[in-house]
């Protein structure tokens, strides 16, 4: 049975509740994982443990603030894995895919060992909303092109938002 992923949405938005940030983050996080990962070809069900993913990557936050006074990757990682985990069993996604994206909550901000096309495509979509909504400047860019983005799509998507001398021109002009 393949889950009902706007069940999820619709969790983890209760979840979020009355964090517009949090909630409009992973829905842009969601919508650029599942364009890229049809746009890459994966197959259904790794698509699916991908979008399952990118809704629940960040469900950590809360607790790492309420814990640690602090939202950093490290401990994300840490908390949000036995949260997404509750939410995904109680919503009848199959133990295999809460597995799954357990693990991919668990290192969706460690950039190596990238062990498959859902946890690439993961950090790349999470990239592509994080450098918008950090600001990041153009040597950023750059870096995260260099060192994060591998698929095809995803450079293409950071490269048509972020053209890297269109942002010289634009600063050079200002």
């Amino acid at each position: 049975m393949k889950p009902d992923v706007f069940k999820v949405i619709d969790a983890m938005i209760a979840y979020d509740q009355g964090d517009p940030i949090r909630i409009q983050h992973f829905l842009k996080v969601y919508a650029f994982a599942q364009t890229i990962g049809r746009l890459e070809g994966l197959e259904e069900h790794q698509q699916t443990i991908l979008e399952l993913a990118a809704v629940v990557h960040d469900i950590g936050i809360h607790l790492s603030i309420q814990k640690y006074g602090s939202c950093a990757g490290k401990y994300q990682e840490v908390e949000g894995p036995p949260e997404a985990e509750e939410m995904l069993t109680r919503l009848g996604v199959p133990r295999d895919m809460v597995q799954r994206v357990c693990y991919l909550v668990s290192r969706h901000h460690t950039y190596t060992d990238m062990d498959g096309l859902d946890y690439q495509i993961l950090v790349e979509a999470d990239f592509l909303v994080n450098l918008l909504e950090e600001a990041a400047g153009e040597e950023a860019v750059a870096a995260a092109r260099e060192r994060i983005f591998r698929t095809k799509t995803g450079r293409r998507f950071l490269d048509m938002q972020f053209p890297l001398s269109r942002q010289k021109i634009c600063r050079d002009e200002g």
